[in-house]
């Protein structure tokens, strides 16, 4: 329990997700979102790009309005966001380019030419990372392949959350839990894998000191405290600067031998705790990964296209037949029952965004032609057999993962939004045959502040923050029913 003088200090969680940013302010009892706004990508031509100095702007409007409301009471701020992304700083840490998207199609084609120089089973062994073309290394390989004449200028690698506490301290630091997304780190000797970089022509310079979680970074640059309305004695914090490492934090979980965690969003992430990386024949065929935790573990997981295809669907569904809410889509694919199709969730084909002419719904009964498959015509049905297939995704993989470590799996937790969908938390218990806890819904957020506090000695361990969270916030149960596809 946190003491009363404890209970007056909070903390902002600045969590950027794929669709949204929060700001939230408070502690691992009480806390509040004081600025959300949209994230979205810009396209320029034929690429992607996010749009940093908005979300820049939008950052520091939501750190001045969490000051406004909590006068005195604020000691440290910390970040964390998606992965993979990245941006390059020349000598004066000016951007090199803008940043591009992890969906942008530079990276088509990447990954075959990688295997030219590097083979698949060399470089899951050196980095213990899933495959996939939206990763950094493959992201960094095509941009100095297709723009040669700026690698002179480079001197900064910097991941997204690593940039954006740069440009709020002025320290280029680099968290574990993002550089492990990067495909470029070695969790053997816990550092950069420098060897693989220069074997792909990159400059070992390029990559800088490498915290951990709980890392106490610095202060505030003085015209950010003047912006913000401070008086400067907030410091910033790296927590688990990958959204997912914070949000696994906050499981609520007595003990992590026994369970797996789906962190549900844009993206699902299934996986286990361990405190050594996983790096064997199985995970290896199965292509799991081993990202870093905040306990300076790892997360071995599997990376699944999540909700995005859902979201996606929504976006065309909303320009061109109706706008629903989730909560609609989600009742009317109750309502359906069972689906005659299944998709799997992580076809690159459901990777890029949808296009007027090339839409997700288009691409899911693509998908199901050239399967074979009972092509859906329905909103209700195409929902329904998305939320299906992700649910039968994941009972593969949990089985998976019993295979490949040997544990023997008793529960599931689903944390973040997806949580909140209840027919997809009965689908997982109904497909994976094991009970299902559901929440907190701000299982990023919890975490990251979870972070700060132990840095800040409100807690002593992440243990006791979990104790506060499975205590306070409500975390709703679900029994399987043993009957695959069930209302």
């Amino acid at each position: 329990m946190m003491s009363a003088r404890n209970m007056t200090q909070y903390h902002i969680a600045i969590d950027l997700g794929a669709e949204t940013g929060r700001v939230i302010v408070g502690n691992l009892e009480k806390n509040l979102v004081v600025h959300r706004f949209p994230n979205q990508p810009v396209r320029v031509k034929e690429s992607l790009f996010w749009n940093l100095l908005s979300i820049f702007s939008e950052i520091k409007k939501g750190i001045k309005e969490a000051v406004k409301n909590f006068p005195n009471q604020i000691t440290s701020i910390g970040i964390d966001t998606w992965g993979v992304d990245f941006v390059l700083l020349d000598k004066e840490g000016d951007l090199i380019g803008n940043p591009y998207h992890y969906r942008d199609k530079r990276t088509d084609h990447i990954v075959e030419e990688v295997f030219q120089i590097i083979s698949r089973k060399e470089l899951f062994q050196s980095t213990g990372i899933q495959f996939m073309q939206i990763n950094s290394l493959f992201q960094l390989y095509s941009f100095i392949s297709q723009k040669p004449e700026v690698i002179p200028s480079i001197r900064y690698f910097l991941t997204i959350p690593d940039l954006l506490n740069y440009w709020l301290t002025g320290v280029k630091e680099n968290e574990y839990s993002i550089v492990t997304t990067t495909q470029l780190y070695d969790p053997h000797k816990r550092n950069w894998a420098f060897p693989l970089i220069e074997k792909l022509g990159f400059n070992k310079d390029w990559f800088g000191t490498i915290i951990p979680p709980g890392t106490i970074i610095g202060s505030l640059f003085d015209h950010i405290i003047k912006e913000i309305d401070s008086d400067g004695s907030i410091e910033l914090i790296a927590p688990a600067c990958h959204d997912t490492g914070s949000a696994v934090a906050a499981v609520p979980v007595e003990d992590n031998e026994d369970y797996v965690y789906i962190s549900s969003g844009t993206w699902s992430l299934l996986g286990i705790e361990s405190p050594v990386p996983i790096i064997n024949e199985k995970s290896f065929q199965y292509n799991f990964t081993n990202e870093g935790s905040a306990d300076g573990g790892f997360r071995f997981l599997q990376n699944i296209m999540g909700l995005w295809i859902i979201q996606e669907c929504k976006r065309y569904w909303d320009e061109r037949e109706k706008v629903y809410s989730y909560e609609e889509l989600t009742s009317m694919a109750r309502e359906y029952g069972p689906a005659h199709f299944e998709i799997n969730p992580s076809d690159p084909i459901f990777l890029k965004p949808g296009l007027i002419d090339d839409s997700m719904p288009d691409r899911i009964r693509l998908y199901c032609q050239k399967t074979e498959q009972y092509i859906p015509t329905t909103i209700a049905e195409i929902t329904r057999g998305v939320l299906e297939s992700l649910a039968d995704t994941y009972a593969l993989k949990i089985h998976q993962i019993e295979e490949i470590t040997g544990r023997k799996i008793k529960e599931i937790y689903i944390i973040g939004g997806g949580s909140q969908n209840d027919l997809l938390c009965q689908l997982t218990a109904n497909a994976s045959g094991l009970v299902v806890y559901a929440g907190p819904v701000e299982a990023t957020a919890l975490g990251n502040i979870l972070i700060q506090s132990k840095s800040y000695g409100t807690i002593g361990s992440l243990a006791e923050g979990r104790s506060i969270i499975k205590r306070i916030y409500q975390i709703k149960k679900y029994q399987p029913y043993y009957l695959s596809k069930q209302k």
